[in-house]
């Protein structure tokens, strides 16, 4: 029990560096070549390991759909000579906490363990990643798991309105179609499919690397060596980039219920765009998600129209959109959707004011050392920035940047991000007023 206690608290460490001081990031090479970033916390002797592999369910085929998520639940359910039983209760004897997680760009592998344990959770962890087993009864165990969400998402307007935007907006793209495929996909799915998935999905060519605790680089650069022994150089083609191409209009899918959900957006930015964090912030003023932002005010406080709506930037790994979400009275979705055109056009035309761009300073530049509130957190945050491209320094500038911002750059931003002549709306559920 002390063990298990020792690793969550040391998850909980809190790098308070970013309050006052630069976070210190150690690039690491290991002998093979391997990169990975390290933020060294000696306090406890806990190591948060974090990987991202990209690709993702954007390399499963049509037939093949869900294959990639249904691989990757898999991992921990047997390695090597451990079935699924003998591999949790290994888990659990190290005091390590492992987990594997698939989306529609990458797959992503956490790791927290005790310093003294490094080698053999490093073992353990390499044996998921290079020798899963795929038993025959545990994958008709998680495949039931999987086909039970399917058929829930099936009946949820949020998500039936989430998938429709997406295939009109990438059509027989990966993009266009749902990650963990459907019930038909996921149904046929056998182990020959796992094992190719596998192998598309983890390789070294696509790997980032995040570490934080108590580890230096050189012990660092020798855990991942030995963590990587054995799996392959390169893995499946990575699709090619999506085009955006929901044309304007409203899409009405009819689903019974007092509520209308609504999907909206048109093309977005690109996460390697030079003004990308300038886009982010005009966002933030518009449609952040919370209470304060243009649209909440518009449509939530000023006219009730909606318990919540918010906007956001959905740039991926082979496209971007520019998106939001909001759930309304059937008998005002009509009146929903012409606001939002005004809103859009208005931001467009006038954009924010100096005091909204100083509230949202203020607000951005507070709310980000809450980012990192652990070592698992830092860790996470130093795979995630490799796989979006950041520079290694990034994590010290970017409050810089985000002060350093003009009034005249932002709403040069919100000229040309805002085009309400080119929103798509999906509406699901029973609209009064819409054809």
């Amino acid at each position: 029990m002390t063990r298990f206690l020792a690793l969550a608290a040391g998850l909980f460490i809190t790098l308070v560096a970013p309050l006052r001081a630069e976070v210190s990031i150690t690039p690491v090479t290991s002998a093979s070549g391997l990169q990975a970033w390290l933020v060294e916390e000696r306090s406890i002797p806990i190591v948060a390991l974090d990987l991202i592999f990209a690709g993702g369910a954007n390399l499963d085929s049509d037939a093949t759909a869900g294959a990639t998520s249904l691989m990757t639940a898999l991992l921990s359910e047997g390695a090597g000579d451990m079935d699924a039983q003998a591999f949790a209760a290994r888990t659990e004897d190290l005091a390590a906490r492992i987990s594997f997680d698939a989306g529609r760009d990458t797959v992503s592998v956490s790791v927290r363990f005790l310093t003294e344990d490094a080698d053999e959770v490093i073992d353990h962890v390499r044996a998921a990643l290079t020798d899963p087993r795929f038993d025959d009864d545990a994958i008709a165990r998680v495949r039931g798991q999987m086909l039970s969400k399917l058929r829930r998402d099936a009946l949820d307007p949020n998500t039936l309105a989430s998938r429709a935007f997406a295939q009109a907006a990438y059509g027989d793209h990966p993009y266009g179609r749902v990650s963990d495929g459907s019930v038909e996909t996921v149904t046929a799915l056998d182990r020959a499919a796992l094992v190719a998935a596998h192998q598309g999905a983890i390789a070294r060519d696509r790997v980032f690397i995040g570490a934080a605790g108590d580890i230096d680089a050189p012990e660092l650069a020798r855990l991942i060596d030995r963590l990587f022994d054995g799996i392959p150089q390169q893995g499946a083609p990575i699709p090619d980039r999506a085009t955006f191409a929901a044309t304007p209009g409203v899409e009405v899918i009819a689903f019974d219920g007092p509520q209308s959900v609504i999907a909206f957006g048109h093309d977005g930015i690109a996460r390697d765009d030079p003004d990308f964090l300038t886009a982010f912030v005009v966002n933030e003023v518009f449609g952040g998600g919370r209470f304060g932002t243009r649209l909440m005010e518009s449509l939530r406080v000023q006219r009730g129209l909606t318990y919540g709506v918010g906007s956001f930037l959905a740039s991926g790994l082979l496209g971007e959109s520019y998106q939001g979400r909001m759930s309304t009275d059937n008998a005002n979705a009509a009146a929903a959707i012409e606001l939002l055109r005004e809103e859009w056009a208005r931001i467009a035309q006038d954009g924010i004011s100096a005091d909204d761009l100083s509230r949202i300073q203020t607000y951005l530049t507070g709310a980000y050392p809450l980012r990192f509130d652990g070592n698992g957190a830092i860790a996470s945050s130093m795979a995630s920035m490799q796989y979006q491209g950041f520079d290694i320094d990034y994590v010290n500038i970017r409050n810089d940047l985000i002060e350093a911002l003009t009034l005249d750059q932002v709403n040069a931003m919100a000229a040309r991000l805002f085009d309400a002549d080119a929103l798509h709306f999906v509406v699901v559920g029973q609209p009064e007023g819409l054809e």
